[in-house]
C-alpha cells in the first residue's frame, strides 16, 4: 500500500510517501523555525501563511523523490489534530483536494498517534508496550495493549515538557527553540542549582513542570537582584537533570506495575540526547525504541505509518468530508 501523507500540525510543512507502514520513499519537510525565531515562538498566522505558499511545492518534491505516478498511490493520509487550527487547515484542504481530484481514498490520522507510529518506521513494536510522548505541547504515559490501544496511565496537569523548555530557555537568553540549546548546554554543566523534582507520587502517573519553570524564573530573578551572575550551563544541567529524574522516576514505576516488551519514547523531546543517555544507561531488562532524530520532530512520515495500521483497521473516510479538531486527544 502506497500512502501520501501530509503533515501540517505547527510550523513544519511535510509530506511523504510510505509503503505498507515502514518503508519511507521520500519524506519532505520544510521547517519554520528560521521564520519564528526572532518572534521567540511559533505565531499561528505567519505559520499558516507559510504553509499555502509551500504547500504544492513540497507535494510535487515528495512524489517526485519517491519516484512515483500518482497513479500508484493508494491513499492520502492527513493529520486532522491536535495543533493549531490554521496550520491544520491548510493541509486538509490541499490533501482533500488532492485525493479528490486524483479519486484516491483518505484518511484521518491523530498527531499523537504519528509520533508514537514513528518508531515503528526503523524498528518493529512489540506489544505490550508503553510510551512516553514528550513534546511541546504534549507529555503523556501510555499503556500500549496491542496495536491502536492506547490507556493514558498519566499527563502533564500544566505546561508541557516542551514548552517548559522554550520558556526556560528565553528566561536565559537562548534562541528558540529552547529544547536543543538546553541540551547542548546542559552537556558540560552540572547540576548545582538543585531544583526542585515535580514527582507527584500522590498523584499516580501525571506529570507537572510549571513549577519548575518557575523555580527557574525565580531563582534568575533573585540572582539579578542581588548583582549576582547566573552560569546557564550550570542551570541549564540542572534543569535538564529534574525533568529526566522526572521521566525516569515515572517510567520505572510504571514498569513495576505493567510488564512490557518494549519502551516507546516519542515526540519532539525524543531528541533530546540527555533522556537519551539517561533511558539506555539506567533501564537494561525491557527493550527500547526511538526514532532517529529525523522522525522525532514533526514529520509526515509517521503520519503515513500510523494511517497504514488506522487503514487496516477503521478502513478510508468515503465522502472526503474531514476536519480540523485542535484538541484532538490520543485515542
Amino acid at each position: 500500500m502506497i500512502i501520501l501523507s501530509f503533515e501540517t500540525s505547527c510550523d513544519e510543512t511535510s509530506v511523504a510517501v510510505t509503503k505498507n507502514g515502514k518503508e519511507v520513499l521520500s519524506n519532505v519537510v520544510l521547517s519554520q523555525i528560521d521564520i519564528h525565531k526572532k518572534y521567540g515562538g511559533v505565531v499561528p498566522e505567519i505559520a499558516s501563511r507559510n504553509h499555502i505558499a509551500f504547500i504544492t511545492t513540497v507535494i510535487e518534491e515528495a512524489i517526485e523523490n519517491a519516484k512515483i505516478k500518482v497513479s500508484d498511490i493508494d491513499l492520502v493520509a492527513i493529520t486532522e489534530g491536535p495543533g493549531l487550527i490554521g496550520s491544520l487547515l491548510i493541509g486538509i484542504n490541499a490533501a482533500l483536494a488532492f485525493a479528490y481530484a486524483n479519486n484516491i481514498k483518505v484518511i484521518g490520522v491523530n498527531h499523537l498517534i504519528g509520533h508514537i507510529y514513528a518508531s515503528n518506521i526503523e524498528h518493529d513494536i512489540e506489544f505490550p508496550a508503553l510510551a512516553l510522548l514528550v513534546s511541546g505541547g504534549h507529555t503523556e504515559l501510555v499503556y500500549m495493549e496491542e496495536h491502536l490501544s492506547f490507556l493514558i496511565l498519566g499527563s502533564t496537569l500544566d505546561d508541557a515538557v516542551g514548552e517548559a523548555y522554550d520558556k526556560v530557555g528565553r528566561v536565559v537568553n537562548l534562541p528558540y527553540p529552547g529544547g536543543p540549546a538546553i541540551d547542548k548546554l546542559a552537556a558540560i554543566g552540572r547540576d548545582t542549582y538543585k531544583l526542585p523534582r515535580p514527582y507527584l507520587a500522590d498523584k499516580g502517573y501525571d506529570f507537572s513542570f510549571s513549577g519548575l519553570k518557575s523555580a527557574v524564573i525565580n531563582l534568575v530573578h533573585n540572582k539579578k537582584q542581588k548583582g549576582e551572575t547566573v552560569d546557564v550551563n550550570d542551570l541549564c544541567a540542572s534543569f535538564q537533570e529534574s525533568v529526566i529524574d522526572v521521566f525516569m522516576y515515572k517510567i520505572k514505576k510504571a514498569l513495576e506495575e505493567y510488564k512490557v516488551k518494549n519502551i516507546i519514547i516519542a515526540g519532539g523531546v525524543a531528541a533530546n540526547k540527555g533522556l537519551r543517555k539517561r533511558i539506555y544507561e539506567e533501564i537494561k531488562d525491557t527493550k527500547i525504541l526511538i526514532p532517529s532524530m529525523q522522525y522525532c520532530t514533526d514529520n509526515a512520515a509517521m503520519i503515513g505509518c500510523a494511517a497504514y495500521y488506522l487503514f487496516l483497521k477503521h478502513g478510508a473516510n468515503k465522502d472526503y468530508v474531514l476536519g480540523a479538531i485542535s484538541t484532538l486527544d490520543l485515542g
